[in-house]
């Protein structure tokens, strides 16, 4: 007689689209350091197979190149839903895919999530707040956001991935969690992606003027990315009923333009900062109120902005050898 499941030793079996990209790769990893079975999926318009090839032999480890704009028909325990380009230069490329990915992508992994009874974990984002009104922001705040700018495909196509997810939640019981991703950075992120920390850090190893949009007093909250998968991975694990929308970010505030000093200072590089005009809807503010994190995950991030800028530097400056 072959033994009962709860004889055996279980291998979770977790799906995670956006694999290859910068936050899925870090995950990937977790998950298999942990012991983990992977599927990774992506459809490489952002991710970078480089992300992931030193994980290709892990005998837990498996990628497939798919689209979730598409069904996708596997058996897995839970699903992590990181696929959507997350960048104003890659997410405004093709904006009506954009929007397909965050919105047909959450009716198909829901949909898988809802056949084989698996948990997902929707990564949400705080630009569902938009230009906020309300500082710092919390997750009863619903936000301030332009439905018709050149950012919506992104901000409202994350919004309404987050619509569909509470819906199937309360509709047909899928096991869900949400968290609201903050501003992000480490190892594996493009380093053309047009974002502030891997724009700053490759303009000023290449010696080019750092080019702030605006004046530079328009602040950010910058969270390393082992500190934002440890907040994943517990957000995942955590209680049922406890559904989230949840912040995930760094509570620390700092000004654009401090933050090139602070990357010119670590660099040492030469490079001037170059100023230009504000770009439409970029939000003025923009810093988590991480409590309901810290009460219900037991989770808040450890790594300084000095530490965690170190190492990203190290490895832009790997990239450029």
């Amino acid at each position: 007689m072959p033994p009962r499941q709860s004889e055996r030793l279980w291998v979770k079996k977790i799906l995670v689209t956006g694999g290859a990209g910068f936050l899925g790769s870090h995950l990937c990893e977790k998950l298999l350091t942990r012991g983990d079975d992977v599927l990774c999926i992506d459809n490489f318009f952002t991710g970078d197979k480089r992300n992931i090839a030193h994980l290709m032999n892990r005998p837990l480890f498996e990628l497939m190149r798919h689209d979730i704009t598409f069904p996708l028909y596997v058996e897995v325990d839970q699903i992590f839903n990181l696929a959507c380009p997350a960048s104003p230069v890659h997410y405004q490329f093709d904006p009506v895919q954009t929007t397909k990915t965050s919105v047909h992508g959450a009716i198909n992994m829901l949909g898988l999530a809802k056949r084989v009874q698996a948990r997902i974990l929707q990564a949400s984002t705080s630009e569902v707040y938009g230009d906020p009104q309300v500082h710092p922001q919390r997750e009863d705040y619903v936000g301030h956001v332009n439905p018709i700018g050149l950012r919506s495909c992104y901000d409202e196509g994350k919004r309404c991935a987050e619509t569909l997810f509470f819906d199937y939640h309360r509709q047909h019981g899928v096991d869900i969690k949400v968290a609201r991703i903050f501003n992000t950075y480490g190892p594996h992120m493009h380093p053309d992606d047009g974002r502030v920390v891997s724009n700053f850090i490759m303009q000023a190893l290449r010696g080019e003027d750092i080019t702030i949009y605006g004046d530079g007093t328009q602040s950010r909250s910058f969270c390393y990315v082992d500190d934002l998968i440890d907040g994943l991975l517990r957000l995942m694990d955590s209680a049922d009923g406890f559904t989230g929308p949840v912040n995930m970010g760094n509570p620390q505030e700092i000004a654009v333009g401090t933050l090139a000093e602070k990357i010119l200072t670590l660099t040492g590089s030469h490079s001037k900062l170059s100023y230009k005009p504000a770009v439409a809807d970029d939000p003025q503010q923009r810093r988590p109120d991480i409590t309901l994190a810290q009460k219900n995950l037991g989770w808040q991030p450890h790594t300084s902005l000095d530490d965690g800028l170190r190492e990203t530097i190290r490895y832009f400056q790997r990239q450029l050898v």
